[in-house]
């Protein structure tokens, strides 16, 4: 990220460019909206590989525990608040 670009920046450029490139391909049946919140953390560049393999199996991993149960796992594990603005 630049020095002027925060997260909530680039987040919002994220979830609109692609909210629009989605709903222009029409690759739903009902127009598509991002969700409110998002979750962002930092990782290091030894860690991408790890990354990528996870979003690679996010699927298969949820079906055996939900998003909910490994947000708050790693919430708990690293002393995250969630962030109300």
């Amino acid at each position: 990220m630049g020095v002027d670009q925060t997260i909530q920046k680039v987040m919002q450029l994220i979830k609109g460019e692609s909210s629009y490139w989605i709903n222009k391909n029409n690759f739903t049946k009902e127009k598509f909206d991002w969700q409110d919140e998002y979750f962002a953390v930092s990782v290091s560049e030894s860690m991408l590989n790890r990354v990528r393999t996870y979003i690679k199996y996010q699927e298969e991993h949820h079906a055996k525990k939900s998003f909910q149960e490994e947000h708050d796992e790693f919430m708990n594990k690293y002393g995250f608040q969630k962030f109300i603005e």
